[in-house]
C-alpha cells in the first residue's frame, strides 16, 4: 500500500474558495444581466417604431418588429372611443398596456383606430390568433395579441420567444 500526503496551506484554500465564489457571482450576475436585457428588449420592442405609423406597410413592419408575421391586409379597421374614465373592468387591459410602455389613460376621451391583423406564426397555434394595434395620429398607443376562440387569451405584442432570443418565424 502506498500513501501519499500533501499539505494544503490554509491561505491557498481560502484564496481558492474566494476565487470560486467570485467566479460564480460574476457568472450569475452576467446571466442575470443578459436576462434583464432580453426582458427589457421584449417589453420595449413595442416602443421601437411606435411613431410615424401611417400606412398598412408601417403597421405590418411594426408588428414584424415585435416578432409577428401577419396577413398582408387588416382583417378589420374600427374607430374605438377610449373612455373618459376607466372602471375596474379595464384594470387587466390597462396593466397589459402599461407593461408594454403604453399609457391609454393619456388618450381618455379620444377616438383611436384599431387595426386587427391575422397572426400566422403564433407558437403552437395557427388560426384564430389576432394582433391588434391602437393608432392615434400616426402613433401606436396600444395593442395586443389575442385569441377569442375557446378559452381565449390576450398577451402583449412582444413575441413570446423574444425573451429567449428566438425570432418569430
Amino acid at each position: 500500500m502506498i500513501i501519499i500526503t500533501k499539505k494544503i496551506h490554509r491561505a491557498r484554500l481560502v484564496a481558492g474558495f474566494i476565487m470560486l465564489v467570485l467566479t460564480i457571482g460574476f457568472v450569475g450576475a452576467g446571466l442575470g444581466l443578459v436576462r434583464d436585457i432580453r426582458e427589457t428588449e421584449a417589453l420595449s420592442v413595442t416602443q421601437m417604431d411606435a411613431k410615424g405609423v401611417k400606412t398598412n406597410e408601417d403597421r405590418i413592419s411594426f408588428l414584424e418588429s415585435c416578432g409577428w408575421l401577419v396577413a398582408p391586409e387588416a382583417a378589420s379597421i374600427e374607430d374605438v372611443l377610449i373612455p373618459e374614465t376607466f372602471d375596474t373592468s379595464y384594470d387587466e387591459y390597462l396593466a397589459l398596456q402599461k407593461e408594454q410602455g403604453f399609457d391609454l389613460t393619456a388618450y381618455a376621451g379620444k377616438t383611436v383606430k384599431r387595426y386587427t391583423y391575422q397572426v400566422n406564426n403564433y407558437p403552437g397555434l395557427q388560426k384564430d390568433i389576432w394582433a391588434s394595434l391602437l393608432v392615434y395620429k400616426k402613433e401606436v398607443v396600444g395593442g395586443e395579441v389575442f385569441c377569442n376562440q375557446g378559452d381565449g387569451f390576450m398577451q402583449s405584442l412582444a413575441y413570446p420567444a423574444k425573451a429567449s432570443g428566438e425570432q418569430g418565424t
